[in-house]
């Protein structure tokens, strides 16, 4: 009997799917390349389902000879290994970002004279409009509160970025690009406490109270499904801190960054210039540990943000802290460093992959921008986040516009730096839930 080769994710089926499977069958046995969690989450959302419980209904589907994995986008692996006389698909993979993975099937099919059938794409569904359905129904606390720990698991990377109101969390949740094939978008937010800050036109000291953030979440979470990541500052006094991690977890943040300093918080990246001071190791590790205890899931990460290299302490310092911070309990650790040049962090990074226990790795690449999130992965960073980005390219092209009127008394000039009046009311849908 002739083999048949299809590849399917498995998590949201429709009638599509089972139309190419009864294609299939005319030809041969079917063997359905499934999938895996991690070749799925490399180009869009988690699936609602893991591979086990999706293999199970794919096997059940009538049809269906055997269910293997697929670990990438990539076919070759498999139809090597397999060889079947025919792979079928719909024929929407013509165009788009799927182009060049069948280009490959094609050339791959060659070798052994296989042969490639594309069956009319059902016009009348598609799993994407499903998935964007299921993003505009949103999600629930529980749910996007699991999301980061299961996205740190199954990507190479998570990338986050700045989200200071509901505006910015839709640029974060559905800003996308396609480069080389692949689509490229934010996995998670950070809501910044110098950005939280500078929106509400106070300084970064620590000033803006856990309710003004919260409102600031909320604002965030109403328009959003990905994950929440927040500044939490120093974390504030121990005492306080196992409060605040219990309402961040409630809520659904996933995790909460805290920093090892004491005393009037001043902004990092004011490095020396301004008086800082780092916090006892042992102290920080008890706020930690502290906040551990007082969590109901193993979900929310509390993870212990390392001063040393802002305060030229040193990678001895910083790995000594680190070793600390993880016996207390933190979750991951974000190294942090206001120099232009990558190579203290890399440094850093090197040394921690020799340690014995490790969680994972946070970086922040605001001034030592030239290096690449490729380059960063693979010396251990897990989490990259563009952390100020939207706000200070927000700023000058507001202040560029309000010049711009007040220099012709009238705001034609100014209409090159703005939007239009369509796009501005078209951005935010106005249907009903």
């Amino acid at each position: 009997m002739k083999k048949v080769y299809l590849c399917m994710t498995g998590d949201i089926l429709h009638h599509g799917h089972i139309n190419i499977i009864t294609e299939a069958t005319k030809y041969g046995e079917v063997i359905v390349g499934l999938l895996t969690d991690e070749a799925i989450a490399s180009y869009k959302r988690i699936p609602l389902l893991n591979f086990e419980q999706r293999k199970r209904i794919v096997e059940n589907i009538k049809g269906v000879s055997r269910v293997i994995p697929q670990r990438t986008l990539d076919y070759t692996e498999n139809l090597e290994k397999i060889k079947p006389d025919y792979v079928i698909h719909g024929d929407d993979w013509r165009e788009g970002i799927q182009k060049h993975i069948r280009e490959k099937v094609i050339e791959t099919l060659k070798k052994w004279d296989g042969k490639l059938i594309e069956v009319e794409y059902t016009k009348d569904v598609s799993g994407s409009l499903l998935d964007e359905k299921i993003k505009k129904i949103g999600t629930t606390p529980e749910v996007r509160l699991k999301q980061l720990r299961k996205l740190i698991e199954l990507k190479p990377f998570v990338r986050a970025i700045e989200a200071s109101n509901g505006l910015t969390g839709l640029i974060a949740e559905n800003t996308k690009v396609v480069k080389d094939g692949q689509v490229r978008e934010f996995d998670a937010m950070w809501v910044s406490s110098l950005c939280d800050s500078t929106m509400k036109g106070k300084p970064d000291i620590e000033l803006v109270d856990l309710t003004s953030r919260i409102n600031t979440i909320n604002e965030i979470m109403e328009v959003t499904t990905k994950p929440i990541i927040l500044d939490g500052d120093t974390g504030g006094l121990k005492e306080h801190f196992v409060y605040n991690v219990r309402t961040l977890e409630r809520l659904g943040v996933s995790a909460v960054i805290i920093e090892d300093k004491m005393g009037l918080k001043r902004n990092s990246l004011f490095g020396t210039e301004v008086v800082q001071v780092q916090d006892d190791p042992q102290n920080f590790a008890e706020k930690i540990n502290a906040g551990k205890k007082a969590l109901l899931t193993k979900d929310f990460m509390i993870i212990a943000r390392i001063e040393s290299l802002i305060l030229k302490a040193g990678i001895e310092d910083a790995l000594r802290r680190a070793i600390t911070y993880i016996e207390a309990g933190a979750d991951g650790i974000m190294i942090h460093s206001k120099e232009e040049s990558p190579k203290e962090v890399v440094e850093f990074c090197e040394e921690y992959k020799k340690l014995d226990f490790r969680v994972p790795l946070v970086v922040v690449p605001t001034t030592y921008n030239s290096i690449t999130e490729e380059e960063l992965s693979s010396y251990g960073a897990k989490i990259i986040i563009y952390a100020n980005h939207l706000l200070r390219s927000a700023y000058p092209a507001m202040k560029k516009t309000a010049e711009t009127i007040l220099e012709n008394g009238r705001s034609l000039e100014a209409e090159k730096y703005c939007a239009s009046i369509k796009e501005i009311l078209t951005l935010i849908p106005s249907e009903g839930i």
